[in-house]
């Protein structure tokens, strides 16, 4: 065999080594393609890593993010106090009107027991001697004059004296000038007698009475004509509260929107 022949051969083996390392490369690369571009093959190498992160993640997440999570809340609330106490503010009125109705009405049931079991003879007597003496149509007629009805509502920016929204069924009254009269009596009033965390809430107008919700920031005026008791006044701040808590929401920037729901709130009284 003479040298040309032997640098045949080793031609052949040296581009068969090649041959094979290049369709070795070849084949991985098309297993990774198919691994890549097909969905169901890509999830399964990648599926157990995510879930391995999230694990890891959920973890190791109230020791890395506790603290900074606590500390933008801090720094939320500092600098967001009043949208937080309005925000607030009608949830917790709430809770604390339910929680002293819940005590008188347990108050009442025990005095009406104690009085039901004492006079309960000399009760059903003087029942049956009001009947015989018509005092029951007098109280039906009374209770029909002295009916209890929401005139106007206001909603009016604390400091500012600002109107923010309003609704009346009287067009003929200058709602900014009411609003400022509001504000400066209200004011006044506070100012005069300087009770710390006091706020003006009843102003008593001939056959009217205003009565004001106070909030954080704003506060919500309400004109009633009528008798105004504690039970009409109960269910009045039910209903501002439930107002502020579900329309006004901290934003009291869309006046046409809180115009409209007073005047529901003004049509369904």
């Amino acid at each position: 065999m003479n040298d040309s022949d032997k640098l045949l051969i080793l031609k052949k083996l040296l581009l068969a080594e090649d041959r094979d390392f290049a369709n070795g490369i070849l084949q991985k690369l098309e297993s990774l393609e198919n691994t890549v571009n097909i969905e169901e093959n890509l999830s399964e190498k990648v599926n157990p890593i995510i879930d391995k992160k999230i694990e890891d993640f959920v973890a190791l997440m109230p020791k890395k993010l506790g603290p900074t999570i606590t500390e933008a809340l801090d720094f939320q609330i500092k600098n967001s106090q009043d949208k937080v106490v309005d925000a607030l503010f009608p949830i917790i009125g709430k809770m604390i009107k339910k929680y002293i109705q819940q005590e008188m009405k347990i108050l009442s049931d025990n005095i009406n027991n104690q009085v039901q079991s004492t006079f309960s003879v000399s009760g059903i007597k003087s029942k049956a001697k009001s009947m015989f003496k018509g005092e029951s149509k007098k109280k039906r007629i009374f209770d029909e004059l002295s009916n209890s009805k929401i005139e106007q509502i206001f909603i009016v920016e604390k400091g500012s004296g600002a109107l923010l929204s309003s609704t009346s069924n009287d067009d003929s009254i200058d709602d900014d000038m009411v609003a400022g009269m509001l504000t400066a009596i209200k004011s006044f009033v506070e100012d005069a007698f300087a009770k710390k965390n006091q706020s003006l809430e009843l102003i008593q107008y001939e056959l009217y009475n205003i009565y004001i919700q106070n909030f954080n920031t704003y506060y919500i005026a309400v004109v009633i004509s009528g008798v105004f008791d504690a039970t009409f006044k109960n269910n009045l701040e039910n209903k501002l509260f439930d107002f502020a808590t579900y329309h006004i929401k901290n934003d009291l920037s869309n006046g046409i929107y809180l115009s409209e729901k007073l005047q529901e709130l003004l049509n369904h009284e």
